[in-house]
């Protein structure tokens, strides 16, 4: 069944501006934890000459990407792949860019390394890698709104919860991914920009 969820609609234009500004003019993205498959159909749209491969782990999601991919019927929008950030092989080929939106909050800590430790491997030199949501900066929460989100997430699973974005850069510079910026989005998010270094190859 495809799914509509109001965050992507809310938030796929400032995500696309930096995608359209980080990004090389083509190549091949991987997403990972696509969700409804929104963000995927509307990148692909948006940005033609990348062929874009949508994936999630969850049934229902992936159900749901498929009616978007098959709904927007573009040839650079390939049908949604399983994968499971803890496993060491993807199943996929090396890729020029990653993308990665609202899943580390919602997921247990050990797929944030994993997710990092992935992307590192399947990533191709110099590759770029986005990562959207919401972070703490300095183990501080930046509104008072993410903080009370931090304690909704919590008091569903304790192993959830809104990252410190130094941890996050930390894990990435383990996996051969160097911080290059992060960007202020709408609703206290941030976009993070990666970029896998070619001496770690």
């Amino acid at each position: 069944m495809k799914q509509i969820w109001p965050a992507p609609e809310r938030n796929k234009d400032p995500i696309l501006a930096v995608l359209q500004r980080v990004l090389p003019d083509s190549g091949r993205l991987l997403e990972i934890a696509s969700g409804s498959g929104q963000h995927a159909a509307y990148f692909a749209e948006q940005l033609p000459e990348w062929q874009f491969f949508p994936s999630d782990l969850d049934p229902e999601h992936l159900n749901s990407i498929n009616e978007w991919v098959k709904d927007a019927a573009q040839s650079n929008l390939h049908a949604a792949l399983s994968i499971d950030v803890l496993q060491n092989d993807w199943g996929v080929e090396p890729m020029d860019a990653a993308f990665c939106a609202n899943m580390i909050h919602i997921a247990p800590w050990a797929c944030t390394p994993a997710l990092l430790a992935g992307v590192g491997r399947h990533l191709r030199d110099d590759g770029v890698f986005v990562l959207y949501g919401p972070f703490q900066i300095g183990g501080v929460h930046t509104a008072p709104s993410n903080e009370a989100f931090d304690g909704r997430l919590k008091s569903r699973d304790p192993s959830w919860g809104v990252r410190n974005l130094d941890d996050v850069v930390a894990l990435a510079h383990d996996q051969g991914l160097a911080f290059v910026e992060r960007v202020a989005m709408p609703a206290n998010n941030f976009t993070v920009v990666f970029r896998k270094d070619s001496t770690d190859s």
